[in-house]
């Protein structure tokens, strides 16, 4: 079935339909145990292999590349549907498409063709960015020393999602003379080692827990010549965020349609021989579904302003991708306050459709809160309307990082 006789919508493009058909039996799979996975905590390493397999980890890249050469706004319909079958599998990719962009965006054409190349046989990739420990805000703790010729890295990452899955850890880190470093670590090489002890009521799945490097012997070419991100990369990364929210509000929209459906036992006080004719429940049903879809078009509209970015910058143009991104930033930062309330709210009032047996653990409804909560505690929300506030008066540019530290 299309979005569109979904109800969701049409897709970014006339071709999304014929794109989306491709992954969508994969989607399928992946979300018919969903709900068991999460309850009995299996982690998503065959999910993530049959996503790898249908090339949907290529996405971006254009056909000759192994890719599909899909615009920004066709990736982020995709995470939206594979966030509806498992938030948790998107999340679990979130730093492997990052990655994607830099690649694409690289000022260096040895390093891009290598990656691209890379990731276009199958390769995937993790994150290896923020730390728990005593570094003040912008700074490391992972260093990476230069040793005989090559390099070596020590330090310790948390939050690294999507590591325990991939086959390197993109890495920020800094050298020994505090300058900033930017690297690719192979998940398997000696003296990494990638630890499962996330332990969030929500996004449990992720593997975003600890990796430490000690002692790690680094090949040149693994390091980036240019540790700047992509331009649009603090855009891009909370987008993925709002994405994963507005495929949380689909799925749970309908499940409650089709608990609704079937349910058969109601109150004495209710309106209906059946949940399904009552008037009240089904407005319960038609505003959980109402903030889903709101969510999914707010997020396809700011993924249009990171697609002009990206063209601005494959043109070379340097003050339209400068002010571009500051565009995108303000796009997305509006965005975060109004798709986090709506799948809050959608993720909460789901239950006030369904009795008392909706709570039962078999179910998972709860999961969609669970999920929806942690997501929108990345990245504090609190400060977005701020951010926002202050363009709007002053044209002040939203900040170009997001960073984590010490004062």
């Amino acid at each position: 079935m299309s979005q569109t006789e979904a109800g969701w919508g049409a897709g970014p493009s006339a071709r999304y339909e014929t794109l989306a058909d491709r992954f969508r039996p994969v989607f399928a799979e992946i979300r018919a145990n969903a709900a068991e996975r999460d309850r009995t905590r299996i982690l998503p390493h065959a999910e993530i292999g049959w996503l790898r397999e249908a090339t949907f980890t290529t996405l971006r890249l254009a056909p000759e590349q192994g890719g599909h050469g899909a615009s920004l706004p066709e990736l982020f319909a995709l995470l939206i549907e594979l966030s509806q079958a498992d938030s948790n599998v998107t999340n679990a990719l979130r730093a492997h498409f990052g990655f994607t962009e830099d690649a694409l965006c690289a000022s260096s054409d040895a390093w891009r063709t290598a990656w691209l190349a890379r990731i276009g046989a199958g390769a995937t990739i993790g994150s290896g960015v923020s730390e728990t420990g005593p570094a003040k805000v912008g700074a490391f703790d992972t260093v990476v020393r230069r040793r005989d010729g090559g390099f070596v890295v020590d330090g310790r990452k948390f939050y690294t999602t999507g590591s325990l899955f991939a086959d390197y850890i993109h890495l920020s880190a800094e050298d020994e003379t505090g300058g900033a470093v930017t690297a690719a670590v192979p998940v398997r090489a000696p003296g990494v080692t990638v630890v499962d002890d996330w332990d969030g009521f929500g996004q449990a799945l992720t593997a975003s827990g600890t990796v430490t490097f000690e002692g790690v012997a680094l090949d040149p070419d693994l390091i980036k010549p240019d540790p700047a991100r992509f331009p649009y990369a603090m855009a891009f990364f909370q987008l993925v965020h709002l994405a994963t929210l507005a495929g949380i509000g689909r799925a749970a929209a309908e499940d409650v349609a089709r608990l609704v459906a079937e349910r058969t036992r109601v109150y004495s006080h209710g309106n209906a021989g059946r949940s399904a004719e009552d008037p009240q429940i089904q407005a319960v049903v038609g505003r959980v579904r109402a903030n889903a879809y709101a969510a999914g078009a707010v997020v396809l509209k700011s993924a249009e302003a990171l697609q002009r970015v990206y063209a601005a910058h494959q043109a070379g143009d340097g003050p339209a991708t400068e002010r571009a991104t500051t565009l995108a930033d303000v796009e997305v930062n509006q965005a975060v306050s109004v798709v986090t309330d709506l799948v809050l709210q959608a993720t909460t009032s789901l239950f006030d459709a369904l009795g008392a047996s909706a709570v039962k653990s078999g179910l998972g409804l709860d999961r969609y809160w669970r999920n929806a909560r942690t997501i929108a505690s990345h990245n504090p929300r609190i400060y977005r309307d701020r951010i926002v506030g202050a363009f709007a008066i002053t044209g002040a540019s939203p900040p170009r990082q997001y960073r984590v530290g010490t004062a």
